[in-house]
């Protein structure tokens, strides 16, 4: 993979997609609208709504400019992967060999992480352990505690 490719589910790319057509339909428009009015209360100067607006007006531009890179550097995670292996896109149940607790975590590009969700970057440490491995192994992740051993009990 190259350096500055960004690797997402189809999921992810479509919600990159979604969030970029938001940005540019819908909410410049009511950016632009706030901008407006804003100078008919007069005096710029110290007019707050204004600055407000426009500083709002210019995170979402530069957040249109950042989505605008993204896509142009995305690849999507290729569904004919070996689903004997963990890949990005596959949902992984694994059990903590310390604690005998099982787990199940999908793994995501970075874009797209959300571990309250149980969505783990592939570049997260335990994301690097798993990619790869198949049904079965065991993995091990350095953690600020130690190591934490992990057995690969499924790849969906």
């Amino acid at each position: 993979m190259e350096n500055n490719e960004i690797v997402v589910t189809r999921e992810g790319l479509a919600k990159l997609e979604e969030e970029l057509e938001y940005l540019k339909s819908v909410k410049r428009r009511e950016v632009a609208e706030r901008i407006k009015t804003a100078i008919g209360y007069g005096d710029l100067s110290e007019n707050s709504e204004y600055d407000e607006a426009k500083n709002e007006q210019a995170f979402v531009e530069g957040r249109i400019l950042t989505l605008e890179k993204m896509l142009k550097n995305i690849h999507v995670a290729d569904e004919n992967s070996d689903k004997s292996t963990v890949y990005v896109g596959a949902t992984v149940r694994l059990k903590d060999l310390e604690f005998d607790e099982e787990l199940e975590y999908m793994i995501v590009g970075q874009s797209e992480s959300d571990p309250s969700n149980n969505k783990i970057s592939y570049v997260s440490p335990l994301g690097q352990a798993l990619v790869g491995k198949k049904s079965g192994s065991i993995v091990e992740v350095a953690a600020p505690d130690g190591v934490i051993q992990y057995k690969i009990l499924e790849i969906k």
